[in-house]
C-alpha cells in the first residue's frame, strides 16, 4: 500500500499537441492546475524549456503568476528554473513577486540543464557558471542576508529545491536543500543500485540548513493510470514516441494521437528508444500502479511523488490524475 502521508504533486511542461496552437497547451496547464487543486494534490510544478516545438512552457515565473491568480490553496513551483540562463537576482525578484501574490504557496526548483540545441544555447548567452555559488547567491537575496535588499520582499519563505543529477545531489547536500530526483537515478527501467547509492550519499553528506533540517527526496517520473493495462500502455505512446524522435532527429515534437504513433514508420533505434522511455514510466491499472509506486517510494525513501505524466488525450490524462489522487487517499 502507498503511504498516503507522502506528498503528491504534478509536473506539467505545457506539452503542445499536433493540430493545436501553443496557447492551447498553456490553457491546458491552467485547467490541469485547477483540477489538481480540487483533487487534493499538494503541489503543481511547471518547467522551463526554450525553442522546443513540443513544449510551450518557456517562462515559469510568468506561467506561475497565471496559476497563482486562478488557484487558492495548492502550492506552485518551478521544476525548474534553469539557473545558468539567468542572473540570480532576477530569479529572486521574480519569485519574491510570486510569493507576494501567493503567500506561502511558492516553491523555487532550480536546475542547470543547457539549452536544447546550439542555437538556443547561443541565444541564451550560456557560459560556464558556478551552479552552487549561484544558488547560494540567490538564497542570500531571498533570506535577506545579501548586500542587496530584495524588493519586493518575499511574503514568508520561498523554499528552494534542486533538480538532481548525481552532481546535483552533492550540491544539494552541501547547501542543505531538498532534491527532486528523476530519470536513470530512479532505476525504474534498469539497475537501481547506482541511484540508490547516490541518494544514500546525499543523505549521509547532508548539511542541515535553516530551510531544511533533514535531507528530503522527491522522485519524478511518468505515472499513468487507466482501467486496463493495455489502455495505460497506449497513453504512454505519445510521449515515448516524442522522446524517441528527439533522440534520433534532434527535434522534440508535439504530441501525436495514439493512432498516428502506431502508424508511424520508425527505425530500429527509434523503436528501442520508444521502449526504453515506456519502461522508465509506471503505467497500468490502479492496482498495478499502486503496487509499483509503493515499492519505488519505499526503495527510494521518497517524501513526495512528482508525476510528470503527459499524453495526447487530455480527457484520459485528467482521468489518470484523478485515479492517482485516489491512490494517495486524496478526495475531490
Amino acid at each position: 500500500m502507498i503511504d498516503t502521508t507522502l506528498g503528491l504533486s504534478l509536473l506539467d511542461r505545457s506539452r503542445t499537441r499536433v493540430g493545436e496552437p501553443d496557447a492551447a497547451a498553456l490553457g491546458g496547464t491552467v485547467a490541469r492546475a485547477l483540477r489538481a487543486e480540487e483533487l487534493g494534490f499538494d503541489r503543481f510544478w511547471v518547467a522551463e524549456h526554450h525553442g522546443v516545438p513540443g513544449v510551450a512552457g518557456a517562462a515559469p515565473a510568468v506561467l506561475l503568476a497565471a496559476l497563482a491568480g486562478r488557484t487558492t490553496t495548492i502550492r506552485l513551483g518551478s521544476a525548474g528554473v534553469m539557473l545558468p540562463h539567468h542572473q540570480p537576482l532576477v530569479v529572486a525578484e521574480q519569485f519574491a513577486t510570486l510569493s507576494a501574490l501567493a503567500p506561502g504557496r511558492v516553491d523555487l526548483g532550480l536546475g542547470r540543464s543547457p539549452g536544447f540545441t546550439p542555437p538556443v544555447r547561443r541565444a541564451l548567452r550560456e557560459t560556464d557558471r558556478d551552479f552552487p555559488a549561484d544558488i547560494a547567491e540567490l538564497r542570500g537575496y531571498l533570506t535577506r542576508t545579501a548586500a542587496i535588499t530584495l524588493h519586493p520582499q518575499p511574503d514568508g519563505e520561498v523554499p528552494l529545491h534542486v533538480l538532481a543529477t548525481a552532481r546535483g545531489l552533492q550540491v544539494a547536500a552541501e547547501l542543505g536543500l531538498p532534491v527532486i530526483v528523476g530519470g536513470p537515478l530512479l532505476g525504474v527501467a534498469g539497475d537501481p543500485a547506482p541511484g540508490l547509492a547516490a541518494m544514500a550519499a546525499y543523505r549521509r553528506a547532508f548539511r542541515p540548513s535553516a530551510q531544511q533540517p533533514e535531507p528530503r527526496v522527491a522522485i519524478s517520473l511518468d505515472v499513468l493510470v487507466a482501467d486496463t493495462a493495455a489502455e495505460a500502455a497506449e497513453l504512454l505512446l505519445p510521449e515515448a514516441w516524442a522522446m524517441a524522435q528527439a533522440r534520433t532527429t534532434g527535434t522534440f515534437p508535439a504530441l501525436e494521437p495514439v493512432a498516428a504513433v502506431r502508424a508511424a514508420a520508425r527505425t530500429p533505434r527509434q523503436q528501442q528508444y520508444l521502449e526504453q522511455t515506456a519502461a522508465a514510466a509506471i503505467a497500468g491499472t490502479p492496482a498495478q500502479v499502486e503496487r509499483r509506486l509503493a515499492e519505488l517510494l519505499d526503495r527510494t525513501r521518497a517524501a513526495e511523488l512528482v508525476a510528470s505524466s503527459s499524453t495526447f488525450d487530455r480527457a484520459a490524462l485528467a482521468a489518470s490524475d484523478r485515479a492517482l489522487a485516489a491512490l494517495f487517499g486524496r478526495t475531490a
